[in-house]
C-alpha cells in the first residue's frame, strides 16, 4: 500500500529521526543564516547564532503544534530573532536610546520582504536536495517548462520527448516538490 509519508515537521519532531533532521538542518541552514546576516551578524556570530537555533529546535520542536494561521515560517523566525536577542542581552550591556541596535531592521516591518526571501530560499534548496532522485531528462524537462517558462511543446522538441512527457516530468517533480515542503510554505 502506498501511503503519502508524513511532512517533514511531524518527521523532525522525533529527534533520533537523523534522515528527516539532516533535510530539515540542509533546508534551513542557507535561510536561517541569511537572516542572521540580515540583522547585522558577521560570517562567525551568524554561524554561532544558526547553531544555536538548530540546538533549541531539537528541545522546540517535539511540542511544537503547527497553526495554518500562524505558519511555521513566522514561528521559525521569532524563535531565531528570540535567540539573537537573548544573545545580545547576555554579551552586552542594555544599549541607550538611539544607538545602532535600534537602527537594525525591524523583520516585523517588513513582512513582504520575509515573506519573498522565505519561499525563494525554501524552494530553492527542496530543488537542489530533490535534483539527485530524478533522472536528468525529467529535471531538465521540469527546468525548462517551471523556470525559463517554456510550452510542454517546446521542450519537448528540445529533448525530443513528447509534450505529454514533458507534462508528465513537470507534474512528477511539482507532487515531490509539495510533498517535500507540505507544511512549510503556510
Amino acid at each position: 500500500m502506498h501511503t503519502t509519508p508524513p511532512s517533514l515537521l511531524e518527521q523532525v519532531r522525533r529527534p533520533d529521526d537523523r534522515q528527516a533532521w539532516r533535510r530539515f538542518v540542509d533546508l534551513y541552514t542557507p535561510l536561517l543564516f541569511h537572516w542572521a546576516r540580515r540583522v547585522g551578524l558577521r560570517e562567525p556570530d551568524a554561524a554561532d547564532l544558526v547553531q544555536d537555533v538548530f540546538v533549541l529546535l531539537v528541545k522546540k520542536l517535539p511540542d511544537f503544534q503547527y497553526d495554518r494561521n500562524k505558519g511555521f515560517r513566522a514561528w521559525l523566525r521569532t524563535v531565531a530573532l528570540n535567540r539573537w536577542r537573548e544573545t545580545r542581552r547576555r554579551a552586552a550591556p542594555p544599549a541607550p536610546a538611539g544607538s545602532a541596535v535600534e537602527e537594525l531592521p525591524n523583520p516585523a516591518s517588513d513582512e513582504q520582504f520575509w515573506e519573498v526571501d522565505y519561499r525563494r530560499e525554501l524552494a530553492g534548496r527542496a530543488m537542489g536536495i530533490m535534483h539527485r532522485d530524478f533522472d536528468d531528462a525529467t529535471w531538465q524537462a521540469f527546468l525548462a517548462c517551471v523556470v525559463d517558462g517554456r510550452s510542454a511543446l517546446d521542450v519537448g522538441r528540445s529533448f525530443g520527448l513528447s509534450a505529454g512527457a514533458v507534462r508528465a516530468a513537470k507534474f512528477r517533480v511539482l507532487c515531490r516538490l509539495r510533498r517535500e515542503l507540505q507544511g512549510l510554505m503556510d
